[in-house]
């Protein structure tokens, strides 16, 4: 996985700088089977990451720009009337990398109509199910700051992504190389130099790896005792699901098999716990007064739990 870490990165840094740590949560959710919420200001390249990352894979990719007006029909697909005969046809989720830009901007019914393609990898439409290509990843994209017209995602849903990733600002250095990028007036024209150099079966023997890797009781104890002081924080009124431990065990996993180890250590679990746990966590109306967020709680179910050695 390291080989193909270091192949995807090299096409994606054509097109994006400075997104290093989200480029690598968007590669170990790919090999997981997981999806990915990109969450960041407006221009920090979150859209431009997932097509240059899509590009980098050579499978099939589409892009949903969600609108206060789209139906779920728009993202599964519809029935219609084709010489005669009833037949599917297919929406834009039947893709292998979906692009689910401004998710929050849609509707609770058509952000519902994710939740089964999310879960199930398939979609039920006139009470017919479709299968979803393999390997299926959603990435979506949403802005905190802004939040009039928006249709905050149900917890349900969050917790169907394995990861946020938290876009930020550039460095400078950063943002000086990102002048410097060639373009084709506003557009960056590096994203078509951007080659695929992985494909599907890099992607299965990627998931077979992560599988393998060893994890002892001691280190499986430390994600169930993280999960569950989640739980019992003060300021936290829904701590992670049992989803959750089995999501940040599974990304251990992978931390674990991109440095080069075939078992998970406590740093690995550390280390995955705020993108896999931070966006699960609902804290209560008095803890967001005081400014206590859900980065802060997962940092304090850390420090509550020790460390096994």
């Amino acid at each position: 996985m390291k080989d193909l870490h270091d192949r995807v990165s090299a096409e994606v840094r054509r097109a994006v700088i400075g997104q290093d740590d989200a480029l690598e949560l968007l590669l170990a959710a790919a090999a997981l089977g997981g999806h990915v919420l990109l969450e960041g200001p407006p221009g920090t390249a979150k859209t431009l990451l997932a097509r240059a990352f899509a590009a980098a894979l050579d499978t099939s990719f589409r892009r949903i720009q969600f609108t206060p007006d789209m139906l779920p029909s728009d993202v599964t697909g519809t029935v219609a009337l084709r010489d005669g005969d009833l037949s599917f046809r297919p929406g834009p989720i039947f893709a292998s990398v979906v692009l689910a830009d401004e998710i929050n901007r849609t509707p609770p019914k058509t952000q519902a109509a994710l939740l089964e393609a999310m879960e199930e990898r398939q979609v039920t439409v006139d009470g017919e199910r479709h299968a979803l290509p393999e390997p299926f990843v959603v990435v979506a994209t949403q802005n905190p700051v802004e939040y009039e017209g928006t249709y905050p995602l149900p917890e349900a849903q969050l917790d169907r992504f394995l990861f946020r990733a938290d876009i930020g600002y550039p460095s400078e250095d950063d943002e000086r190389a990102l002048l410097r990028l060639a373009r084709r007036g506003l557009a960056p024209a590096a994203l078509d130099d951007v080659r695929p150099v992985a494909n599907a079966e890099d992607l299965r023997a990627a998931q077979a790896a992560v599988d393998a890797i060893s994890a002892t009781d001691e280190v499986e104890g430390f994600v169930v005792a993280i999960a569950r002081a989640t739980r019992a924080l003060p300021g936290v009124t829904l701590g992670a699901s049992p989803r959750a431990a089995v999501h940040l065990l599974a990304a251990s996993r992978a931390a674990a098999l991109l440095a080069g180890r075939d078992y998970v250590t406590p740093d690995d679990v550390v280390r995955m716990a705020r993108p896999v746990l931070g966006h699960r966590l609902i804290l209560s109306p008095e803890a967001e007064l005081d400014r206590f967020t859900a980065a802060d709680a997962v940092a304090a179910a850390l420090a509550a739990v020790p460390v096994p050695r």
